[in-house]
């Protein structure tokens, strides 16, 4: 590179530096202008020689993400010089103990919660990312700070997500979807997670991304016009009793408008509500909750609210802190609209989450700061199980992340916040572990419930025990907190290792008869063999006689011990074997295209035109999903560096070869409706069908129909001929099970 541009970069570094520091002008204290400079001078240095994958200088990253802690979450001077920190431990020469030397203890912990592990990590989940985020997290149950200043580093890396390939886009947007949005939203900060989603659907359903935005787009001139016209008599009233306010009208986010049309199989143009009203007041803290009730009143004098849609997280916040009042109610022409009512420091709360809390502690008490102790509280206790592998310790993690809530009481009136659908057995592990274990019914509301029994608002539990109760395999199928999944698993696999204690004797003995050494590497390969998932399931099975001892010959495992090896190999990210694919396929693997064996997920269905992504399995090798398919976002999320890129082969001629897919007809019920459907996939379209089911109920139809297409634009066309053919009717692709 040249002197001059060399040049423009450090002027541009130094305008990014003063950018920052504008940004967090209004937190700095006596002393915190050069702690942020120190950090900067030593990032700078650290980075010097290293660039991004955009050919940018590296520094722009740190500096972005801080800027992102100033201005968006709105952190202080600890946050800033460890987001300015953030990667100099784990990519360059500057140490943890350099960190605590020249910054304090305070900050080398959360630059050191905030360093990915190198080396060892779970041998029986194989999943580094998984146990990352763990890590992670253990340091974030100390200091929440590591959390927030993790999310605007991934919020960065998705804004410039486009210089990776494509297989590392796929990866970090799943992972995103999969845990870093929901986290976000789990600690307030609602407009992060909602660019998280945006920007992860960018990449995972790009051409479903692209399609919405530009309808948004060509929609926005006449959605304007019609917020002014539906704020217009608001705004005149609110200015006549003298409130001080701000009324925004906002899109829904694309993530939310894809979600929509995907649950209820519509269109976009069927999506009613795709922006919402926000109505944000000026006045004292006092006098919140009232100003919020009358401009309520308000706004139902001008527009008739629809009842089963008012929500009050004024009386009752969230347990992450969010306040604000929400109906729906009948705007002009005929449409819904969304409005929110809330205060200034309830907005500023909605936008930065916790880091705003601390703003207002004095003023609003520290009933939210609680909240979030609650919640940490039970992620250490996921934390402290000792048994937990780190992806199961992930799914019951997120189980908690995302989920609405109901409010009941203990029968001392006691009120605790539970996730919607949460049933009598997780109010028992909520109030103790050991009333769960024992947990034989409930009383709800004076009424003997089973332990399945979902808790509604407002209900008063009471749980009935017997010290004969002994924890059971049923429980898993409707316990939905982390901490009672969490507790089951830890109990049931307490007790599955003492029966299987039996099991692993008799394998001893067996290996010692064969003179095979009683290694962990020799009882994976003979795990793999058999198709278990560890070691202490195989014990199990034999110790239970689910297993048949007399199918074990350790001969002929060992004898194809080097096919073993070749799977261990295959998976452990140092790429798959070359092999020749059937002629009638037409998928090709990674950046050179080439053909692998695979088949195809059963979970999604994938059809040419999909967009996909391959998936190295253990002992089944390559399996083809869909980017979008919920599994798949799970695999690349805890499994990334066992992804591999797919893309469907560009031959010329469009192939004979029929793939299974699903559709849905809903619609109004009439005489030969089935025929209809029929003819135009038979007779017209010559697909073959493999199945199709049809309920009417009250005048209405569902049917459901798998058939044999060539590709997503055969799809298509057979949707849209069917929806011709059947006028009113809906029609969306779903999975079917092969």
């Amino acid at each position: 590179m040249n002197e001059a541009a060399l040049e423009l970069e450090k002027k541009e570094i130094l305008k990014r530096y003063r950018g920052l520091l504008r940004a967090c002008r209004r937190t700095l204290e006596k002393g915190d202008k050069q702690k942020i400079r120190k950090a900067f001078d030593l990032a700078l240095d650290a980075h010097k020689d290293m660039r991004r994958k955009s050919g940018e200088p590296y520094i722009y990253h740190p500096l972005a993400v801080a800027q992102i802690c100033a201005e968006e979450i709105g952190l202080g001077t600890t946050s800033i010089v460890c987001a300015l920190l953030h990667d100099t431990v784990e990519d360059t020469s500057v140490t943890l103990e350099d960190i605590r030397h020249g910054f304090g203890p305070k900050v080398a912990q959360i630059i050191d919660g905030l360093t990915k592990i190198s080396g060892v990590f779970d041998q029986s989940t194989n999943s580094i990312q998984a146990e990352n985020f763990r890590k992670m997290l253990l340091t974030l149950s100390e200091d929440v700070r590591v959390i927030l200043i993790k999310l605007a580093d991934r919020l960065h890396n998705m804004r410039t997500l486009d210089s990776l390939s494509k297989k590392n886009q796929m990866k970090i947007a799943s992972e995103t979807l999969y845990l870093y949005a929901p986290l976000a939203h789990r600690l307030g900060l609602y407009t992060i997670k909602t660019e998280l989603e945006d920007l992860s659907i960018k990449y995972t359903e790009q051409e479903r991304y692209f399609e919405i935005a530009q309808k948004l787009q060509d929609t926005k001139i006449q959605r304007n016009k019609y917020i002014r016209s539906f704020i217009e008599p608001i705004e005149t009233e609110l200015k006549s009793l003298g409130f001080h306010y701000e009324i925004k009208g906002r899109p829904k986010s694309i993530y939310s408008i894809l979600n929509k049309m995907k649950k209820q199989g519509i269109t976009f143009e069927e999506v009613y509500d795709l922006f919402a009203i926000r109505i944000i007041i000026e006045v004292p803290y006092e006098e919140e909750k009232a100003a919020c009730w009358s401009i309520y009143s308000i706004v139902t004098d001008f527009y008739y609210p629809n009842p089963d849609r008012l929500r009050d997280w004024i009386s009752s916040p969230k347990s992450n802190g969010y306040e604000s009042l929400h109906t729906t109610v009948m705007g002009p022409k005929g449409k819904w609209v969304e409005v929110q009512i809330r205060s200034e420091r309830m907005n500023e709360i909605a936008e930065k989450g916790y880091a705003a809390h601390w703003k207002y502690k004095d003023a609003a008490g520290s009933a939210s700061e609680h909240g979030l102790e609650d919640w940490l509280a039970r992620v250490r206790e996921i934390l402290e199980n000792p048994d937990a592998n780190a992806v199961d310790f992930l799914d019951d993690f997120k189980l908690n992340l995302f989920s609405d809530e109901v409010f009941v009481f203990t029968p001392k009136g006691e009120l605790r916040k539970m996730p919607a659908n949460a049933t009598a057995l997780d109010f028992a592990f909520d109030i103790h572990s050991d009333l769960g274990s024992k947990c034989i019914g409930a009383k709800v509301n004076n009424k003997l419930v089973p332990l399945s029994h979902n808790l509604s608002n407002g209900d008063q539990v009471e749980i009935i025990t017997s010290k004969k109760q002994k924890v059971n395999d049923e429980w898993l199928s409707f316990v939905v907190t982390a901490k009672a999944k969490s507790k089951i698993k830890q109990l049931l696999k307490e007790d599955k290792r003492e029966a299987a204690q039996i099991g692993k004797e008799w394998m001893e003995r067996k290996f010692k008869q064969h003179n095979i050494s009683f290694t962990t590497e020799n009882l994976n390969i003979l795990t793999n063999y058999f198709r278990f998932h560890t070691s202490l399931d195989l014990f199990y099975a034999i110790s239970t006689e689910q297993f048949d001892k007399s199918k074990l010959d350790l001969d002929e495992v060992f004898h194809q011990a080097p096919h073993r090896r070749e799977v261990q190999k295959h998976v452990s990210g140092k790429g798959p074997v070359k092999t020749k694919v059937l002629s009638s396929e037409t998928v090709l693997f990674g950046e050179k295209m080439e053909e692998m064996d695979y088949g195809f997920a059963r979970c999604c269905n994938a059809i040419p035109g999909d967009e996909i992504i391959g998936f190295i399995t253990v002992g089944e090798g390559i399996k083809v999903h869909r980017t979008n398919c919920p599994n798949a976002i799970k695999l690349s999320s805890n499994y990334g560096y066992r992804i591999i890129k797919a893309t469907w082969a560009n031959t010329p001629l469009k192939s004979d070869k029929a793939f299974l897919a699903g559709i849905k007809v809903t619609g109004i019920d009439d005489v030969g409706i089935i025929s209809k459907i029929t003819d135009t996939i038979s007779r017209e379209l010559q697909v073959n069908m493999k199945s199709i089911t049809v309920e009417s109920n009250s005048g209405t139809f569902e049917g459901k129909i798998s058939l044999f297409i060539h590709d997503t634009s055969h799809l298509d066309t057979l949707i849209q001929k069917i929806k011709q053919a059947v006028p009113h009717s809906q029609v969306i692709r779903v999975n079917v099970s092969q």
